[in-house]
């Protein structure tokens, strides 16, 4: 037997920690599928989130935010949590592309099971199965209708025209914007005077409500009073 493996038998020394394959640390969420690992830029592989600009329908016909939806339901659920990743390849942009897992769970799978993105077909069908679920369950994105992110950036290349709503709103009809300003953290109702003058903008910190008792519990006061 090797000393260094009797040693470790005998409880006298720690056996090497394992190497690791990509980038490792706290997260910092940049989009749906982008994230910052311990300082390291890296595009999730097989995911395809929502583009911040994107937007998406509403079973009712409306439309909504739900590419800065995806963000902030990501940061919620990533942000400031620690991330150990496998490095896939390094894409045009200079990117680390990896699979990245917190507390053992899987990112990408995480995001695609919660109706937060869609299985990146074009390079990998890991998350097809998980993808389907979650179209036939409703979750998130997929209560209403969405465009592919692919499609939608495409069309942007194109000059072709995407979905640009006159009024954003957020999933399942949550349209109380909480705005950050000079006067503090103020949320607009619909009919507000200053409603649809108003943007969101949830790397500022500004985000949706769903109703009044659930952004006064955040901290927010309505613009009336």
């Amino acid at each position: 037997m090797p000393c260094f493996a009797f040693l470790a038998f005998l409880g006298l020394c720690s056996p090497e920690p394992a190497p690791t394959t990509g980038p490792a640390g706290p997260v910092a969420v940049i989009d749906g599928d982008t994230l910052d690992v311990g300082g390291a830029r890296v595009r999730l592989h097989g995911v395809d989130a929502p583009e911040s600009a994107q937007s998406c329908g509403t079973g009712s016909g409306a439309v909504w935010a739900c590419g800065d939806w995806v963000t902030q339901e990501a940061s919620l659920r990533f942000a400031g949590r620690e991330a150990v990743c496998e490095t896939v390849d390094i894409d045009r942009y200079e990117r680390i592309v990896a699979r990245c897992a917190v507390g053992g769970d899987d990112i990408g799978e995480t995001l695609v099971s919660e109706g937060l993105a869609l299985a990146y077909v074009e390079y990998s069908e890991d998350y097809l199965e998980s993808e389907a679920e979650a179209r036939e369950a409703g979750r998130g994105i997929w209560r209403g209708e969405v465009e592919a992110p692919w499609d939608w950036r495409r069309a942007k290349r194109e000059g072709r025209s995407t979905a640009a709503p006159k009024e954003r709103v957020e999933a399942g009809g949550c349209a109380i914007k909480g705005n950050v300003s000079g006067g503090g953290r103020i949320y607009h109702m619909p009919g507000d005077p200053f409603y649809g003058r108003t943007k969101i903008d949830t790397a500022s910190g500004e985000r949706w409500f769903c109703n009044e008792a659930e952004a006064r519990r955040a901290g927010w006061r309505h613009a009336g009073s």
